[in-house]
């Protein structure tokens, strides 16, 4: 996924147009999730910068 103000070039399928100045909310759905997720030894990765 890409979130960013323009969809960067070769990923427009993957891309999610955020508007400058303004804050967003991402949200984490989970179909069936294993026990990790519940015994919290799994947990997402953070967002990365890409330039």
């Amino acid at each position: 996924m890409w979130f960013g103000p323009k969809a960067p070039q070769g990923h427009e399928g993957n891309w999610i147009q955020t508007m400058p100045g303004k804050s967003y909310n991402v949200l984490l759905r989970l179909y069936g999730p294993l026990q990790p997720w519940f015994d919290q030894t799994w947990k997402p990765g953070d967002f990365e910068l890409v330039e």
